[in-house]
């Protein structure tokens, strides 16, 4: 059942229900990778690449003469269609909700806009949460919970990205040559970038953040933190990122970003059917239809430092 309730309380309780706070989808909200709406089948996107051109001057170049070339392929985006769906008792919210103690014949009683609202807004925010995490570590298979490729999936799962793998977890001994590799291992082109970020997990941010504390003369005090930031790169932390593992990339909301979604409409994750399971039932539905897939575009200019066992660790 998709509604577990352990109170006991008879009493006097509050008017409105008290619900968690989640990060979301990190990689959405804060503007990381760019999301493609209205992708129902397969979303190309094409890569356009020049060859060095430049020569000495000829008064009459003939094509023998040319230089340097186009080189013009596609990556796609495919969303995997999968859904949210719970079921559960309103009449479980009777002994310990006020606006829904029940008033009138029971046969009659209905789930409240209160308790509509409530519960609609805290599965769409769950949601969001489980998709954020999906869009980082997700893999697509054939078993629940396996609905599409992630972005760290992807980047790891490329010959072409720059890869970095060490069987050893980041320390506060070894972080900061961790950044300095991946970091010289950022295409020169790229490091000037606005939009180029490492990310790492909380806990390696927050190792990062203490060394640089400690440092003498350097850090912030105990009572502050730090800036973000490793030689002017900004450093994004993510929740749901596996530890040990370092990626420096080109990435942002806009179309130059080399982190990609595709999904079947933009709104998906806020809309939800909401209904008696049937006609005959005391039970509700909660039901959500989503599409989404994950890509990369240019592997090459993309850094990846894994410290895990293995590659396929999480």
């Amino acid at each position: 059942m998709g509604l577990n309730v352990t109170s006991a309380y008879s009493g006097e309780v509050l008017e409105q229900l008290l619900v968690k706070a989640t990060t979301g989808n990190q990689l959405v909200d804060g503007g990381h990778i760019r999301v493609e709406p209205n992708v129902t089948k397969k979303f190309s996107i094409p890569r356009l690449r020049a060859g060095n051109m430049l020569q000495k001057r000829k008064e009459n170049p003939e094509i023998t003469d040319s230089k340097g070339d186009f080189t013009v392929d596609e990556k796609y985006l495919e969303p995997k269609d999968f859904m949210a769906f719970t079921v559960f008792n309103p009449r479980a919210f009777e002994r310990f909700w006020r606006p829904y103690q029940p008033k009138g014949n029971l046969v009659f009683a209905e789930l409240p806009p209160e308790a509509q609202n409530a519960m609609l807004a805290e599965m769409a925010k769950v949601v969001d949460f489980e998709l954020g995490g999906h869009f980082i570590t997700g893999k697509y298979g054939t078993n629940d919970g396996e609905y599409f490729d992630g972005i760290l999936t992807r980047i790891s799962a490329s010959s072409n990205v720059i890869t970095f793998v060490s069987p050893a977890a980041i320390t506060s001994t070894n972080i900061l040559s961790v950044l300095k590799s991946v970091r010289n291992s950022i295409p020169k082109q790229l490091r000037g970038n606005v939009n180029l970020k490492i990310f790492m997990s909380v806990d390696d941010a927050d190792l990062y953040d203490d060394v640089l504390t400690n440092q003498a003369h350097k850090g912030a005090d105990y009572t502050d933190v730090n800036s973000e930031r490793f030689k002017g790169i900004k450093i994004v932390p993510l929740a749901q990122w596996p530890k040990d593992v370092v990626v420096a990339a080109v990435a942002s909301s806009n179309i130059d970003s080399n982190f990609w979604a595709g999904v079947g409409y933009d709104d998906d994750a806020e809309v939800i059917q909401i209904d008696k399971l049937s006609n005959a039932s005391e039970l509700y539905f909660f039901k959500m239809l989503m599409k989404a897939d994950t890509n990369i575009v240019f592997d090459e200019d993309i850094v990846l430092y894994d410290g895990r066992v293995s590659i396929g660790d999480e």
